[in-house]
């Protein structure tokens, strides 16, 4: 299990770089989702691995915000700068 953490640990700094350095804003938005996709599994692998049903509650929290967060951002873009 700890050699499935640690790669997860690095595809997630992974695209951190490409969220940090992505050269479009839908760039860093999908790199946003992809790395938040890739902590919810972190935690529910924590969560498997240390028999803690309290990972689970927080993944499920934090996976249901990230998408919210996602959608706001992707009308918010759709629509551009120009738009009143």
């Amino acid at each position: 299990m700890r050699l499935v953490e640690a790669v997860l640990l690095l595809s997630i700094l992974a695209v951190l770089y490409r969220l940090f350095g992505g050269p479009t804003s839908w760039d860093r938005l999908l790199a946003y989702n992809s790395a938040s996709n890739r902590v919810v599994v972190l935690l529910a692998i924590v969560a498997i691995v240390s028999k803690q049903q309290i990972y689970l509650d927080v993944a499920i929290v934090y996976a249901a915000l990230s998408f919210l967060g996602v959608v706001i951002l992707a009308r918010f873009m759709e629509r551009g700068e120009g738009y009143r």
